[in-house]
């Protein structure tokens, strides 16, 4: 991996672990010479995970839609900042630009984004590990909640399997890099991809 894509959110929150793990995890990627690809804001987590991975010297790219640029408060001292038309042609860059995806907490946003990347990758349409940051337990309800559509059938477990957890980071980079995708579909072809 070069690239990886974070998803979080670009309000604070009220846990200051999670802002803590945001800007550690930005210094990380650092400092493993990854490019940070995330959605451009200097506010709330977003804000967070860009200053950790600046403060130490990193490439930094900010993906913002032109509606977005004065409400989520665009971080002028990226190394480059892309402005997108709209949500989706946001979404597709930033899956262009990465060779892996990471959650962090964050809203509605956060989640549409995680689970449009898992849905890409259910359906065959990339093979990029994709990993939650699970601090403090944050997305213990939602996992919890995948483990029952796995349970009632409506989800293979060898897809819930494709999302890799855990609540340290060096560990989480290390299953990432370690991450084996499955097969594509029959229906797909390579060519497609």
């Amino acid at each position: 991996m070069k690239s990886i894509v974070v998803f979080c959110g670009s309000s604070e929150g009220n846990d200051p672990d999670v802002l803590q793990a945001a800007y550690d995890l930005g210094k990380t990627l650092a400092l493993n010479n990854l490019t940070l690809v995330y959605g451009a804001a200097k506010i709330g987590v977003m804000g967070k995970v860009a200053l950790g991975a600046l403060d130490h010297n990193g490439k930094v790219i900010g993906i913002i839609p032109d509606f977005l640029k004065l409400k989520e408060v665009f971080h002028t001292g990226l190394t480059e900042l892309i402005v997108t038309e709209n949500m989706h042609e946001r979404k597709l860059s930033m899956h262009e630009l990465s060779d892996g995806i990471i959650t962090l907490p964050g809203g509605f946003g956060t989640l549409e984004e995680l689970f449009e990347m898992i849905t890409w990758a259910q359906l065959g349409l990339h093979q990029k590990p994709i990993g939650i940051l699970n601090t403090n337990g944050f997305y213990d309800d939602l996992l919890k909640m995948l483990r029952k559509m796995v349970d009632l059938g409506f989800l293979k477990l060898e897809n819930y399997n494709m999302l890799l957890v855990e609540d340290s980071i060096d560990r989480l980079l290390l299953k990432m890099d370690e991450y084996k995708p499955l097969p594509l579909p029959k229906w797909i072809e390579k060519d497609q991809l």
